[in-house]
């Protein structure tokens, strides 16, 4: 017969041996932080890691600077305020990071592939607690590390011009996140992860950033800091020299609208507005500009990017090992204003890129004569195959033998960033739920992370996508659907569209004008 002492005893020793173990707790240089563990998902989420010193006051419009010292054991259990975009939660201290590891402690042998999430938003909105690391995980089956980041948008991160190149740092945002992945390059072991395995993510404008990382430093970035890249969606607007008189006439017209023209020193004037104000004016420009453009973008600084996307690609100037890239069928139509006065695409083609003269907007019109259904449908086309669909096939064709395309997702109305859905759940509604899709569309994205390779399934149980092959000279690429009456999924490899191809040539040989 047992003793009832004896009964408390054996259950205080059975509760001990299930009580969680303590919080992992991770010394990044300058400051220790805490982990915490998510029993509903299995991970450890990192949130709000400062990786860079608040960019205020006279850090404002330069270069980040490294984070100051922290003192005290810091919990990692808040998301950080997004980056200043017309938000009442917004903040200009705003340059963290969050770091999503598997299970309740961190891997002594650092040997897991991570991947660096980059926001979308068109550089002007869009922030990193969006986006749960654990999607990413639950994916890849914990068998990765996720980071997500944040940077400055845009004035604030994009506020171009010669006074800004003399006095300050020319495409602050794009320096943001570098120096985010070199806080990865140098951190990410302490978490359980290999350097040596990073990939760069990002959808639309994080695309067009995953762009920008490629080309840095004439693809010369040393030490590398990623060996994967990633495009959903690349999101390449015109990107003109820094003194252009366009980013010139940006700059002028933030200097006017703050109250600063008479200043001798006009950025010194900038840096001492009130954050509100630059707020302010931010949205202003941004929303008198062209239907369904963006003002503040990266600019060809000299150093950091020094020449167009399309001139570094096809001169092999890039950085990383492979490529995948993803397009939406529809990618256009959100940028196109679907129900005002329709006007004829020479005319558009001139709003969309101001430098054509009038035989570039004939020819636009002659490429897109037979191509939408309609003259709404060959605007939306222009929009979508210039901007997003284009610098896919750009930098496939840079990668030749190693790079991997989705040719596009179909599922209506296959929208851009209607993709993002399936690979994080959280983010919105699936528009077509099927569960057979959703796993082998995002466990395509995990496997490359893995291993570079899609045909490395990291579930071939869950992922019934038919085998990858290598994009090349518009050979192979994957189609993604799922068919609304019968919920079937459809999933198969095709030619590319070679009409398709014919425009982008179109496109790549007037890239000087429309600053590509």
């Amino acid at each position: 017969m047992f003793k009832p002492g004896l009964l408390l005893l054996a259950a205080l020793a059975a509760s001990s041996l299930a009580a969680p173990t303590q919080a992992p707790i991770v010394n990044v240089g300058n400051a220790q932080y805490e982990g915490v563990f998510d029993p509903n998902t299995d991970v450890t989420n990192f949130l709000g890691i400062r990786y860079a010193a608040a960019p205020t006051g006279q850090l404002r419009f330069r270069a980040p600077q490294p984070p100051p010292h922290i003192n005290g054991l810091q919990v990692a259990d808040k998301e950080p305020p997004e980056c200043v975009q017309g938000l009442p939660t917004d903040s200009e201290d705003c340059l963290f990071l969050s770091v999503t590891v598997p299970g309740r402690s961190i891997s002594p042998t650092p040997s897991l592939p991570t991947v660096v999430w980059i926001h979308g938003g068109g550089y002007f909105g869009g922030n990193g607690s969006s986006y749960f690391g654990s999607d990413l995980l639950q994916e890849a089956k914990n068998e990765v590390i996720a980071v997500v980041i944040q940077y400055r948008l845009g004035l604030f991160g994009f506020l171009a011009g010669k006074d800004v190149k003399e006095n300050g740092d020319l495409n602050a945002g794009l320096l943001d996140q570098h120096l985010a992945l070199q806080w990865v390059h140098k951190n990410i072991a302490k978490f359980g992860g290999d350097p040596q395995k990073v990939t760069i993510w990002g959808e639309s404008a994080g695309a067009g950033s995953v762009l920008q990382h490629v080309i840095a430093q004439d693809g010369k970035t040393s030490p590398p800091l990623f060996r994967g890249a990633i495009t959903s969606s690349t999101f390449l607007p015109s990107q003109y020299p820094f003194d252009d008189p366009i980013p010139e006439g940006l700059f002028s017209a933030v200097v006017s609208q703050s109250n600063c023209s008479s200043a001798i020193d006009q950025l010194a004037c900038l840096r001492a507005a009130d954050v509100a104000v630059l707020n302010e004016v931010n949205s202003n420009i941004q929303n008198t500009g062209f239907f369904g453009t963006v003002q503040f973008v990266p600019v060809i600084d000299g150093s950091f990017i020094t020449q167009r996307a399309t001139i570094a690609l096809r001169e092999g100037k890039f950085n990383g090992e492979a490529l995948l890239a993803v397009t939406n069928t529809n990618e256009g139509v959100i940028f196109v204003n679907q129900t005002g006065v329709v006007m004829n695409t020479a005319t558009y083609a001139g709003e969309l890129f101001p430098k054509f003269s009038q035989a570039q907007k004939a020819e636009v019109a002659k490429q897109y004569a037979n191509v939408g259904g309609s003259t709404l449908g060959a605007i939306n086309n222009i929009m979508g195959d210039s901007i997003l669909k284009c610098p896919s096939y750009y930098l496939l064709n840079a990668f030749h033998e190693h790079g991997f395309n989705v040719f596009k997702v179909s599922i209506p109305p296959a929208l851009h960033g209607m993709d993002g859905y399936y690979y994080f759940p959280h983010t919105g509604p699936i528009s077509v739920p099927n569960a057979p899709f959703q796993a082998s569309f995002s466990q395509s994205f995990l496997s490359f992370v893995i291993s570079l390779d899609p045909n490395k399934k990291v579930d071939p149980k869950d992922d019934i996508t038919p085998p990858w092959k290598m994009f090349s000279n518009g050979s192979t690429e994957m189609v993604f659907n799922v068919t609304i009456v019968s919920n079937t999924t459809d999933i198969h490899s095709t030619m590319t569209d070679p009409g398709l191809l014919e425009r982008c040539s179109f496109w790549e040989s007037v890239s000087a004008l429309t600053g590509q």
